[in-house]
């Protein structure tokens, strides 16, 4: 890989290459089992961080999309009872 760059490893990498640092990066682990150190976890997430950039991927589909779900009510939480928010009665307690 002597000629090979960060920059041009992305514009090469193939959907069935990006799937699997995804996998990857979500297991902490390589296909074979082996676990990802902190170094290769970070690297593997830039690049499909690039790889998802450069290839207009919908943002639904990136890693780390979370969904903005309000409970029904507007984004600003108003018109959320206590008890729909998670905020009812402690059942720890009697």
């Amino acid at each position: 890989m002597s000629d090979m760059t960060f920059e041009r490893m992305i514009q090469q990498m193939t959907p069935a290459i990006y799937e699997s640092l995804k996998q990857a990066v979500a297991l902490r682990k390589w296909p074979d089992g082996r676990f990802l150190t902190a170094e290769q976890t970070e690297l593997c997430l830039e690049a499909v961080m690039r790889y998802e950039a450069e290839n207009n991927v919908p943002a639904e589909e990136r890693v780390g999309y979370l969904e903005r779900r309000t409970c029904g009510a507007d984004s600003s939480g108003a018109g959320v009872s206590p008890q729909q928010a998670g905020l009812g009665r402690d059942v720890g307690r009697g």
